[in-house]
C-alpha cells in the first residue's frame, strides 16, 4: 500500500456518493447535485492535518455501461492483475465507455474501494453488475448503504448481495454522520484488507489527535470572547447639559450590538476550524440560537433554572466575596452575589420574567464629568454566552458536510443549557474567572482564562462523545 492510503468512492449515478465523500472528507466544495450523471472526471480529494497528507478520497463518474463492462471482464483471457489496464486500453477512445474507464484509473494506482447505494431503493440486475466487476478487480472494497432511518425496506435485500461482493458492508447515513460514525467508519476500512490496518491506525489516530486540538481551539475562541465581552469598559465625557439617562441607554444599546458582533465573530471562528467553508451551516427555525441574544426568551431558556432564581432572591445582596456554598442548586454562593443587586428577595424571584426582564448587564457610575461604563456586572450572562456557544458547537459538529438539506434539519434546542449540569468545581471556575473579570486584576487573568479553557475543554469533549 502506498503511504498514503486512497480510496475511490464508487456508485451508481445520484446514489449519495459524493455525499459520502464529502462527509468523510470534511469537505463542502464536493459538488452535490440531484442531476444524475453530474460527476465526469475524477477529482482527489486529499485530508491534511498540519499540512500532512494522511488520506484521500477520489469522487469518481457513475457507471456508464455496467452490463457491458462485466461481459467484456468476464471474457477477458489475460492475467488477473492485468484486468483493469487492458479494460481501460480496449476501450479509452470509446465515448460510450468515458464514465467506465474513468472511475476505475484510480484502481491501478492501488485505491481501495467504497461503493455506495442509496438503500432507499430495490435491488436491481444493474447493481449486481456494478457489484461483480468490482469484486472482479481484486481490489480491497468496501458497501456503504446511504439509508435514511425511516426507508429500510430494502436493508436485508442490499445486504444479502452484499455479503457475497464486499470485504465489509456498513450503513451510513451522510447526512446525518455525527464525528464518532465517521471515526467508526474508517476503522471499519481497515477489515477490508490487513495490509491496510498499520496506515489507517495512524490516520485514524491522526484524526482523533486532530479533533482534540480542534476543541482546544474552541476552548480557547470562547474564552478570549468571554474575557473581551464580559471585561468591556469605556469611560466618556459629561458635561452638566449631557442627558444622562439618554447617555447611558445609548451606552448600554452600543455594548448589546458591539457582543452581539462578538459572539458572530466567534461562531465564525467555530465553523471555520470545524472545515464549514462554503455552504451555510443553517440554523433550524425552532433553534434558540435564531434568538436575538438580548432576548427575554433567550435568557428564560438559558438562564438559571427557576430553583436557582429562587434561592438567587432568598440570598439576593450578599457580600461578593462570600464563601458558604448553596449545596442544594449546586452553585457557590459567589455567583449570588454577583447578581445579588439585580434581584433583591425571593419574592421577586419567584416572579421568573420580572427578573429576566431587568438585565442590567454594565456597572454605569459619573463621577468627575466621566460616564464610567462596564465592566458587565451580571453574572447570568456568562452562563447565558456560554451556553449559546456550546450549543452551536454542538450543531456545527453534528452538520455532515454532505449535507444540504437545509429545511429539514433537526432543531438544535433539544437540551437547554450545558452549564446547569455542571459540578461546583466547575461552576467555581466561572465564578473566580466573572471575579477578576471585574477587578480587571492583570496577574490572575491569565491562570483563571487556563482554568476556564479547561472547563471548557472537558465540556466539548463530553459534547462530542455524548453525540458521537
Amino acid at each position: 500500500m502506498p503511504a498514503v492510503p486512497e480510496f475511490a468512492v464508487v456508485g451508481h449515478p445520484n446514489e449519495g456518493k459524493s455525499s459520502v465523500l464529502s462527509t468523510l472528507a470534511e469537505d463542502d466544495s464536493v459538488r452535490i447535485s440531484p442531476i444524475p450523471g453530474e460527476t465526469k472526471e475524477c477529482q482527489i480529494f486529499p485530508v491534511s492535518i498540519d499540512g500532512r497528507e494522511i488520506i484521500r478520497f477520489v469522487d469518481t463518474p457513475g457507471f456508464q455501461n455496467p452490463q457491458k463492462t462485466l461481459q467484456w471482464m468476464q471474457s477477458y483471457k489475460g492475467g488477473d492483475e492485468m484486468l483493469i489496464q487492458a479494460f481501460i486500453d480496449a476501450h479509452r477512445d470509446k465515448p460510450d465507455f468515458h464514465d467506465d474507464c474513468s472511475l476505475l484509473q484510480p484502481l491501478l494506482r492501488g485505491a481501495g474501494i467504497i461503493f455506495v447505494v442509496d438503500g432507499s431503493r430495490p435491488l436491481r440486475n444493474m447493481d449486481k453488475a456494478e457489484m461483480e466487476i468490482l469484486r472482479l478487480t481484486g481490489c480491497p472494497r468496501m458497501a456503504i448503504i446511504n439509508c435514511k432511518d425511516d426507508e429500510m425496506a430494502w436493508l436485508s435485500k442490499w445486504q444479502q448481495e452484499f455479503r457475497k461482493h464486499f470485504n465489509s458492508i456498513r450503513l451510513f447515513n451522510s447526512c446525518k454522520a455525527t464525528y464518532g460514525e465517521r471515526i467508526a467508519l474508517l476503522e471499519s476500512l481497515k477489515a477490508i484488507d490487513q495490509d491496510l490496518q498499520p496506515v489507517l491506525d495512524k490516520v485514524v489516530t491522526a484524526f482523533k489527535e486532530d479533533w482534540r486540538s480542534r476543541n482546544k481551539q474552541v476552548a480557547e475562541f470562547v474564552t478570549s470572547f468571554l474575557e473581551i465581552g464580559l471585561g468591556y469598559s469605556r469611560s466618556v465625557s459629561v458635561s452638566p447639559e449631557t442627558d444622562e439617562v439618554a447617555a447611558k441607554v445609548r451606552l448600554h444599546n452600543e455594548y448589546e450590538e458591539y457582543l452581539r458582533k462578538l459572539e458572530r465573530k466567534c461562531q465564525a471562528q467555530i465553523r471555520s476550524l470545524y472545515k464549514h467553508n462554503i455552504f451555510n451551516v443553517e440554523l433550524p427555525a425552532q433553534s434558540i440560537l435564531q434568538e436575538d441574544l438580548f432576548s427575554d426568551k433567550t435568557w428564560e431558556f438559558l438562564g438559571l433554572n427557576s430553583s436557582q432564581l429562587i434561592l438567587a432572591g432568598a440570598l439576593g445582596g450578599a457580600a461578593v466575596g462570600a464563601s458558604v456554598d448553596i449545596a442544594a442548586a449546586g452553585l457557590s454562593f459567589g455567583i449570588f452575589s454577583a447578581i445579588g443587586g439585580l434581584v433583591g428577595a425571593a419574592g421577586t424571584a419567584l416572579k421568573g420574567k420580572e427578573f429576566l426582564s431587568d438585565k442590567r448587564l454594565l456597572g454605569m457610575r459619573l463621577q468627575n464629568e466621566q460616564l464610567q461604563v462596564g465592566p458587565v456586572k451580571n453574572m447570568q450572562l456568562l452562563f447565558v454566552l456560554l451556553d449559546r456557544q456550546l450549543l452551536f458547537y454542538r450543531h456545527i459538529i453534528n452538520w455532515s458536510h454532505g449535507r444540504r438539506d437545509y429545511a429539514s434539519a433537526l432543531s438544535s434546542s433539544k437540551k437547554k443549557a450545558f452549564t446547569a449540569s455542571w459540578g461546583k468545581g466547575d461552576l467555581d471556575v466561572c465564578t473566580r474567572f466573572f471575579t477578576i473579570l471585574q477587578k480587571n486584576t492583570l496577574a490572575e487573568k491569565q491562570s483563571c482564562r487556563d482554568a476556564l479553557s479547561g472547563v471548557l475543554g472537558k465540556a466539548l469533549e463530553k459534547i462530542s462523545c455524548e453525540d458521537a
